[in-house]
Parts: C-alpha cells; structure tokens; sequence
C-alpha cells in the first residue's frame, strides 16, 4: 500500500492562467506559497522563516471555480497529490517540475469586491458550502445576544 497525498494551506502567489482545451476542458496553473514562522532553538540560534512555493494544477470542474473565484494573494486549503514530469522546452532543454494536482480546494480568504456570493471550498467540482456577508438581520441577533450575555460584539 502507498499513500500520494498533499494537504496545504497558503496564499496565490500570481493570478491562475487558465487554458480552455476541446470540449470545454481546461487546465488552471498558479503557485502557492507555504510559510514557516521564524522560530529559536535554545537561547544562541533562530531558525528564520521559510516560504516554499508550489506549482499548482487544477483540471475539470475546479477550473471555472479557480476561474471565478481565485487570484493572487487569495488563501487556499487544497488537498492533492504530488506529480512530477520532465518536459523539454523551445531550445531544446529538458526541464523536471514537481506539481500538486489538486483534489479539493476551499477558499479561506473572506469574500472581497471581486466576488460575489463566491463558493469557499469544493472537492472534485461539487460545492460544499459558499462565503457569504452577514445579512442585516445576523446583526439584530448579535445585538440580541450581546443584551442577553452583557458583553459587547
């Protein structure tokens, strides 16, 4: 038995480039940075920060959700598994890239003026909820609640 599978959770490094291929498929790339916080080990030596930064590629449905909803400085979860492949590019040089084929992805990052009613996390191309603003009404209920507990939100 073995096990291929990436859970990450970081910022979109550019926006997606999105590719429409025959039949309506299409393929959407873009980086992700991951950033360890800087931290000391004993009282003499600080380990700094460090950002790594992956190669993202979304196929099928998640395409028009990255599409739609994605762009950089965005926060993603996205679940996938690690792909490498060597491809040879224009001049004839052989380049290996290491990317994560994501399986699911939830946006993280509060909904802005870009979105609208826009989806937070998908798995394989179904919506498993959305991102939403309060509604005038959720504030009538943070003031009833704030009444009945004494404490102010």
């Amino acid at each position: 038995m073995s096990v291929n599978k990436v859970i990450l959770i970081g910022n979109v490094g550019k926006d997606p480039d999105i590719r429409y291929f025959e039949a309506g498929k299409g393929v959407a790339n873009f980086t992700l940075a991951t950033t360890e916080r800087a931290h000391k080990v004993g009282a003499d030596y600080q380990v700094p920060e460090r950002t790594e930064w992956h190669n993202i590629v979304v196929r099928g449905g998640l395409v028009q959700v990255v599409e739609k909803y994605v762009h950089k400085g965005t926060k993603l979860y996205i679940e996938g598994k690690i792909r490498s492949r060597t491809y040879i590019d224009r001049e004839n040089q052989s380049h290996f890239v290491t990317e994560i084929a994501v399986d699911v992805l939830e946006i993280l990052s509060r909904r802005d003026a870009r979105n609208d009613n826009g989806p937070s996390a998908y798995n394989e191309g179904r919506n498993y909820g959305s991102l939403g603003e309060p509604d005038d009404d959720d504030d009538d209920e943070k003031d009833a609640l704030a009444s009945d507990f004494n404490t102010p939100f």
